[in-house]
């Protein structure tokens, strides 16, 4: 990451903000004193998103320069919508900003669902704010580098099947895409950028402290925010945990493993209802159920329909692996593999390919995934390196290695150098206790992360969910997680604790064994092009939020 850019000190208006209350920016005589450097955003100009489920929902676009270090050079836009607070304006506690993760997924459903969720009585003094990061979404512009890059059939993943030119070509290609058309941006597509935009958001906002809510990538750009502006926050959650010091090729490599792992996982539970998916009652048969599928894959592709392209031996990988983040599918995951080798059944197939892991229009969040992570810290560059060093993770984690290292292969090529002093050091210096959640078992932000965040920030609290249901596990039924995050924005609450761990919360009951029923064979083609393999809006059960791959 970028070392951290002095930004010129000058005073800046702000546009008010109803509902900032004891947190917003003083104004008369003190107010030139308090304001701090000029960041050169713009104002925030609210008007309805006219969004009939929650028709108080405001949307926005706030100018912010592209390089903070030249506050008043070329600009680009954030789109920031809010929820704002209902209670009487001497019990409003300020905004919250949200991320659910990505780096780059859209944040603009958080304000109503999350507020959704909790009790009136606290939902109701917060201003919710959710922003789509520079570069992505709605924001200006939306980088988009190839299109097609996801598009099935994708070259095999395995590097044994003579796919290896094919995918260093892609990746080489896909680098060199970006930087043609992007390359004035990807530069400044950093979590230390973004964390920046957060702060021209609260300046706009007329707002003096913020209160934060993140997942997954999102814990990263809130404790990157944190150590930049501690002064400035109020509260700050981070559910599901990024480590702090780690390399981004590292934290893949604990990913691959951690996957095997809830891969395995998911081949038990199966195995324990054989009664209902006939594959047998060994894990290591289930395993070998799914190995075989992906055979007849490579031998002879399923079409795609309604997606573009046919489903190969990559694409059921895309989309069995998201099952790490997300036990709800499991049920369908299993049932896909019964259909397919009991039956000759690909129609369960294609509807879960299409629900998880068809592309979209273009590569969605794909280039500021890559920008900030190949940017952050060095990669290596020797694809001679990547070989040996991914064959040695493959050998224990041969589900999900080769998948990921061709997710991440750009970085090898990336137009600009990773920096080598890594990412922004947190050191929690000055913040207010920090609430973090961490499940002992998730596969995208790995337990470890959850620990070397408490180390970190020594005066926040951890509480720890046994179990690996979810990759993010707040909002998801658990009471003991969700009462604890709500006693915290009610109050300022915090787990009483002491010592590394101060809360444990029990695992999420696995999802109950059931054949998810595909369509009669007459109407296969309009049920699967119907809702059944419609692309998951963020709020469903089956969603999965804040990928960090």
């Amino acid at each position: 990451m970028r070392k951290v850019i002095a930004l010129l000190s000058a005073a800046v208006a702000v546009a008010a903000f109803g509902g900032a209350a004891a947190d917003a920016e003083p104004v008369g005589p003190d107010a030139v004193a308090a304001a701090p450097e000029d960041t050169g955003q713009g104002k925030l100009v609210w008007s309805s998103c006219n969004d009939p489920a929650t028709p108080a929902l405001q949307c926005a676009l706030l100018e912010v320069p592209v390089d903070y270090a030249d506050p008043h050079g070329r600009k680009i836009k954030i789109k920031v919508d809010r929820l704002p607070a209902t209670a009487p304006k001497e019990k409003q506690q300020g905004p919250i900003l949200l991320n659910p993760g990505g780096p780059g997924i859209s944040g603009l459903w958080m304000p109503a669902s999350l507020s959704g969720q909790l009790p009136a009585d606290v939902a109701s003094t917060y201003d919710w704010i959710g922003f789509d990061p520079r570069g992505t979404n709605g924001s200006e512009p939306h980088v988009v580098c190839d299109p097609h890059y996801f598009e099935a059939e994708r070259p095999d993943y395995q590097v044994d099947r003579g796919t290896t030119k094919a995918w260093l070509s892609k990746a080489a290609g896909y680098a060199a895409d970006c930087a043609a058309d992007w390359s004035w941006l990807l530069p400044h597509m950093t979590t230390v950028d973004s964390a920046r935009d957060m702060d021209s958001i609260r300046r706009a906002l007329g707002a003096r402290r913020i209160s934060f809510y993140g997942g997954s990538w999102g814990t990263s750009l809130g404790s990157t925010y944190g150590q930049l502006f501690p002064s400035r926050v109020k509260r700050m959650v981070l559910d599901s945990i990024v480590g702090p010091t780690i390399s981004w090729y590292d934290h893949n490599i604990l990913q691959d493993k951690e996957h095997q792992r809830r891969f395995e996982a998911f081949a038990a539970w199966t195995a324990k209802a054989d009664a209902v998916y006939h594959l047998g009652t060994d894990p290591a048969g289930v395993v070998q159920a799914y190995y075989r599928v992906q055979d007849a894959l490579r031998a002879e592709p399923v079409a795609a329909d309604p997606a573009p392209g046919r489903i190969g031996p990559a694409e059921l990988d895309d989309t069995f692996y998201s099952g790490g983040y997300n036990f709800l599918r499991w049920p369908r995951m299993a049932t896909v593999l019964s259909a397919f080798v009991n039956q000759h059944d690909t129609r369960p197939l294609s509807i879960a390919y299409n629900r998880y892991a068809a592309p979209g229009a273009d590569d969605g969040a794909f280039p500021a995934y890559n920008a900030t992570q190949c940017t952050e810290n060095a990669w290596p560059r020797d694809w001679e390196f990547w070989k040996k060093d991914q064959a040695a993770v493959n050998a224990v984690a041969p589900f999900y290695t080769y998948n990921n290292m061709w997710y991440n292969a750009a970085c090898m090529f990336w137009p600009y150098q990773g920096n080598q002093a890594g990412r922004l050091k947190i050191t929690g210096k000055g913040l207010p206790p920090v609430l973090l959640f961490q499940a002992t078992e998730d596969a995208a932000t790995p337990y470890e992360g959850g620990l070397a965040m408490r180390d970190a920030l020594p005066g926040s609290k951890l509480v720890v969910q046994t179990g690996g249901s979810f990759h993010e596990i707040l909002f998801r039924g658990n009471a003991c997680l969700d009462d604890t995050f709500t006693a915290y924005l009610r109050d300022g609450s915090l787990p009483k604790g002491d010592g590394r761990i101060a809360k444990t919360c029990a695992p999420t009951p696995e999802p109950a064994p059931v054949l998810v029923t595909p369509p009669p064979a007459a109407t296969a083609k309009t049920a699967t092009a119907g809702a059944d393999a419609a692309p998951l809006a963020p709020t469903d059960p089956e969603a999965v939020r804040g990928v960090l791959r």
